[in-house]
């Protein structure tokens, strides 16, 4: 199967998702929220709470349909960036329609890249979600588009960070977050994980992107998760369940840089060119 250029612009019908608080919390589970911090996320007796990034969730079928209409090898796929915008505070239970559009695809002759633009709408018809998921297809290049556009580079600065947070990641990481809905089994079956060129199964990239947003709450935000608007990053290395990730941030203005590593490979970026907006 080969990318279908006519596949650009394309728009799903509406899907709509339904979640509640139960939902809310096994994310909030999945991203490693603790007791001890941030019950508010994890207690219905709290509301609960909703991280930010549980956008991603109601994200997953739309973006599925996008897969398929552009026609890729699977194969291939790796997910290289994600961007989310929250226009409205997540509340613990929602019906959500949900609409995802190709809006851009490139040609890197060996290999390719496609956009995505997901939105979704809450019961008032507002925009409350949209996000941006970025595609690295190794296998699809070749099919007559143009270059990418260059994007920017984030650059960490040469001073302390404003704030640095450190967890383990268990384990039963990947396998729990796994529940929120990416099934992909590279992320639970060790002999899949192998064939795909790896020691053995790795950490879902969103749920790193959920491990920021969380620090981002925590140390840009003074806590309070309405204030983060928007979180953007690259996924470059590799995080595996058993690694302690290090989320470091610098306060600029209204964006929050972000430098993302684990204590394992200091030296490696796991999400780059990352940073966030706030409120």
């Amino acid at each position: 199967m080969a990318i279908d250029p006519q596949s650009l612009g394309y728009e799903t019908p509406p899907i709509e998702f339904n979640y509640t608080w139960r939902d809310t919390v096994v994310y909030a589970l999945g991203v490693g929220a603790s007791p001890e911090e941030e019950l508010d996320y994890l207690y219905e007796g709290r509301g609960p709470k909703v991280l930010p990034t549980f956008c991603t969730i109601p994200t997953f079928a739309a973006f599925d349909a996008l897969v398929d209409r552009i026609g890729c090898d699977r194969r291939g796929m790796v997910h290289h960036a994600q961007q989310m915008d929250v226009f409205k505070p997540l509340r613990p239970n929602a019906r959500l329609r949900v609409t995802g559009r190709v809006t851009g695809l490139y040609d890197l002759k060996r290999m390719a890249f496609s956009v995505f633009e997901i939105d979704a709408y809450d019961e008032d018809h507002d925009l409350i979600i949209r996000g941006e998921v970025t595609l690295l297809l190794r296998f699809d290049g070749g099919f007559g588009g143009d270059r990418p556009p260059k994007t920017e580079r984030v650059v960490l600065p040469e001073r302390e960070p404003d704030f640095e947070t450190r967890d383990l990641v268990a384990p039963t990481q990947a396998l729990l977050y796994r529940l929120s809905g990416d099934y992909n089994p590279l992320h639970a079956d060790p002999d899949f994980a192998i064939e795909a060129g790896f020691e053995k199964p790795i950490l879902h990239g969103l749920c790193t992107y959920g491990y920021a947003g969380r620090a981002v709450v925590k140390g840009a935000c003074g806590g309070d998760a309405d204030k983060l608007r928007t979180l953007r990053g690259q996924f470059s290395s590799v995080v595996f369940p058993g690694d302690t990730l290090i989320v470091r941030g610098w306060n600029e203005g209204e964006r929050v840089i972000l430098g993302v590593t684990t204590e394992e490979r200091p030296d490696a970026l796991c999400l780059s060119n990352a940073c966030a907006a706030v409120r």
